[in-house]
């Protein structure tokens, strides 16, 4: 008998079983997976076996992974890649500079999602991937998206709680309000420590042609590292750069690619 809340339809079902997976989840179990979806485990069985056969799933040692048609099935969201292609040069220009974290990212729901990530040997070693994400109000991505956005939108964050993930992350609503204002006036989010230890940010706006925020590029590296104030300018020139791009895009119908140089960004960012 299926649990209480379970789904109902087989599609539903189905899509549970792969949504159960979560981003430290390499594998789970037939056990994990029946009491994270609240389906009988023979149900469960049928329907694992059925995922396997079609590609979205993997059977392991310990049990099953999620397979590489969801990969191949997440290149081809055209929103996302289209973003993400013409974004990555900025990106990679914005590495080459200061060979940092790079992160390009969108709001999902009350968190920041980050869609792509530039970083090599010098960087520091950060919690983000792609595909991942934080939550909005404790991540420099994630403060522009509330900070430009409705009221409406901050309402939702706060409705939802804001937990503390580090000694720095600003809990109290008050706080979290002044904070977004201060970014809305400078154009630019910091985040100091908030989503991890040791870790700090600073993000710009990429806006669509209708001067909406729809994504956000932000250089994240060592807190004691990092002068942000004095990153703030580059990553506001690729963000506004690649947001012409967009705009260019969307009037043409094409996707032009983006004319910034490596050279261009790195002028930018002073010398110690």
């Amino acid at each position: 008998m299926d649990a209480p809340g379970a789904p109902k339809s087989v599609l539903a079902r189905g899509l549970s079983l792969l949504n159960a997976f979560g981003p430290a989840d390499t594998d789970l179990t037939l056990t994990e997976l029946a009491a994270r979806t609240g389906l009988p485990k023979p149900t469960a069985h049928r329907l694992l076996a059925e995922l396997v056969n079609w590609g979205g799933l993997e059977r392991t040692e310990g049990g099953y992974r999620l397979g590489m048609r969801l990969f191949v099935l997440g290149q081809r969201v055209p929103r996302p890649r289209g973003l993400r292609e013409a974004a990555l040069p900025y990106l990679e220009d914005l590495y080459e500079a200061s060979h940092e974290n790079i992160h390009l990212a969108v709001l999902d729901g009350v968190d920041t999602l980050f869609l792509e990530k530039v970083s090599g040997r010098r960087s520091m070693p950060i919690i983000s991937r792609v595909g991942g994400r934080l939550p909005a109000y404790c991540t420099a991505t994630g403060k522009l998206f509330l900070a430009f956005g409705a009221p409406e939108r901050l309402r939702h964050v706060l409705g939802a709680g804001l937990v503390r993930h580090t000694p720095h992350t600003i809990t109290m609503p008050g706080l979290l309000m002044r904070d977004l204002a201060r970014t809305l006036e400078r154009g630019y989010g910091i985040n100091r420590e908030e989503s991890e230890v040791g870790v700090s940010a600073v993000a710009a706006p990429v806006f669509d042609h209708r001067r909406r925020v729809i994504a956000a590029i932000s250089i994240t590296g060592h807190a004691g590292r990092l002068d942000l104030d004095r990153l703030a300018p580059a990553v506001r020139t690729s963000a506004l750069s690649l947001s012409r791009e967009l705009s260019h895009a969307t009037a043409s119908g094409t996707l032009v690619l983006p004319a910034l140089s490596a050279n261009a960004t790195k002028d930018l960012i002073p010398g110690p």
